[in-house]
């Protein structure tokens, strides 16, 4: 309760839902909503795939769209295009520490529920208002490789509505309320007391973290703007850099290269989620930006830890093999 009272704080909501992992946040936020089988819910095709695999598990599907070459988001011009008459929800990412363009979204979407998927982007902020309180709901995700790590898993659902609030509350606890009297199906969705008792200790941290991913960004985008394509952190957002990507021709070549001289990079995302087997691998050349980014993206280490002359070694691998 401690660590939920002080997301609430830091990110000016009203209420803030310590869960189990950033995937069952996205699913017990869906399940508040109500969405099941015979509803859609739109999602970006260029993202992790829990953002969709939560969808298909409460037996909705997934409706894709393409992604912006500028901040990697969900394009609204092709929401609106996915709209239909079963569209229950829809869900933008924040993908690698920057947000969506929400105003957009929100205003093509009406009346359907927008929920963040802000698994990336603690700490995000858009036209100065913070990552979380965005939408009807948010959805964070504190896995250890994100800018706020737990131990282990753990998740966190953010809104501003009483009710929605407390139906999350009650389905975190397999739908009872009181103890042992369950009004709903829910699930084993808490957050581990010793998780968020860690979690508490790093947020007094975050702030010098974000700081330094933003320096090593800073120092990334002036080294290397003249061969590659760079990230763009656009003026009306605050990029929290839970990744550094780039884009680099004969990618998977480069990042080899890079891996002899020492440099370990990753891959976000390989396979664009319409092209998934699970979701019976759509059509090549549908969505053909983040078609486009899932060959050539790489991400490069930005850990706020990495030294000076760490930087300047992955900047100057990096320019000798793209």
């Amino acid at each position: 309760e401690a660590f939920e009272r002080a997301c609430c704080e830091r990110l000016g909501v009203r209420h803030a839902i310590g869960v189990s992992s950033g995937p069952d946040a996205l699913l017990v936020a869906l399940m508040a909503l109500g969405i099941g089988p015979g509803d859609e819910v739109i999602v970006p095709t260029y993202s992790f795939f829990a953002t969709a695999g939560v969808v298909a598990r409460l037996g909705a599907a997934p409706v894709f769209v393409d992604v912006r070459e500028d901040d990697f988001g969900m394009d609204a011009a092709a929401l609106a295009a996915a709209i239909g008459p079963r569209t229950r929800a829809v869900v933008p990412v924040h993908l690698f520490g920057q947000c969506a363009d929400v105003d957009a979204i929100a205003r093509v979407a009406g009346d359907i529920p927008v929920i963040e998927d802000a698994a990336q982007a603690f700490g995000a902020r858009y036209r100065e208002r913070a990552a979380g309180g965005l939408g009807a709901a948010a959805c964070f995700s504190f896995f250890p490789a994100k800018n706020l790590g737990a131990l282990g898993d753990a998740g966190l659902v953010t809104t501003d509505d009483d009710a929605l609030a407390a139906k999350i509350r009650r389905l975190r606890v397999h739908g009872a309320e009181p103890k042992y009297h369950h009004h709903v199906v829910g699930g084993n969705f808490r957050l581990d007391p010793l998780q968020a008792a860690l979690l508490s200790v790093k947020l007094a941290h975050l702030d010098a973290w974000t700081h330094a991913r933003r320096a090593h960004a800073a120092f990334y985008d002036e080294a290397l703007a003249s061969r590659v394509t760079t990230p763009r952190a656009l003026e009306d957002r605050f990029h929290v850099y839970n990744q550094y990507v780039v884009r680099v021709r004969s990618r998977d070549a480069v990042r080899a290269a890079l891996a002899a001289e020492g440099v370990e990079t990753m891959v976000y995302y390989p396979r664009p989620l319409h092209l998934q087997p699970c979701f019976a691998g759509g059509a090549q050349g549908r969505f053909p930006v983040a078609e486009a980014l899932a060959r050539d993206s790489l991400a490069l280490p930005v850990f706020p830890e990495l030294r000076r002359e760490e930087r300047a070694h992955v900047a100057g691998a990096l320019l000798a093999h793209a």
